[in-house]
């Protein structure tokens, strides 16, 4: 299965992640995303049922039992939805590339708070998701890594 890329920017190993649940992989393996700046759709990383749609994070479940999480910045969840359109509705059936909510990654500069995307595989072994080449970068809907289902 490939997981799409669902926001431009460079690509980095989650260990890169200011937040040490993330980058700990105690939530699961993936890979960081450092978003490019403006405004952008983010989209749906592989096809499924959206488990859970909030403005600064979502969760798409595959029928081959791979689910992904996109979380969109660090600590944002004190942003109680303000700076994220949420275009995805929870239970929906959506296709990769299926928006999924809206923000500007530039917007983030609250203290504490950082822009970057972890994308990760949820109940998958640590280190299951090799690093990316160093200076790697995506555009939206570019394959981000191919997992086993």
């Amino acid at each position: 299965m490939t997981v799409l890329a669902p926001c431009p920017g460079r690509v980095l190993p989650l260990s890169a992640c200011s937040d040490p649940v993330f980058s700990g992989e105690m939530v699961g393996p993936g890979l960081l995303i450092d978003p490019d700046p403006g405004e952008t759709e983010v989209v749906s990383p592989i096809a499924g049922t959206v488990a859970k749609v909030h403005p600064h994070a979502f969760v798409v479940a595959g029928s081959d039992g791979v689910a992904v999480l996109v979380h969109l910045g660090i600590n944002t969840v004190k942003l109680d939805g303000a700076g994220f359109t949420v275009l995805a509705e929870q239970g929906s059936t959506v296709e990769a590339g299926a928006p999924m909510v809206r923000w500007d990654p530039s917007a983030i500069t609250a203290d504490g708070m950082t822009s970057e995307v972890p994308v990760v595989l949820l109940d998958r072994p640590a280190g299951s998701v090799p690093a990316p080449a160093e200076g790697s970068t995506v555009t939206t809907g570019d394959p981000l890594v191919t997992v086993d289902a």
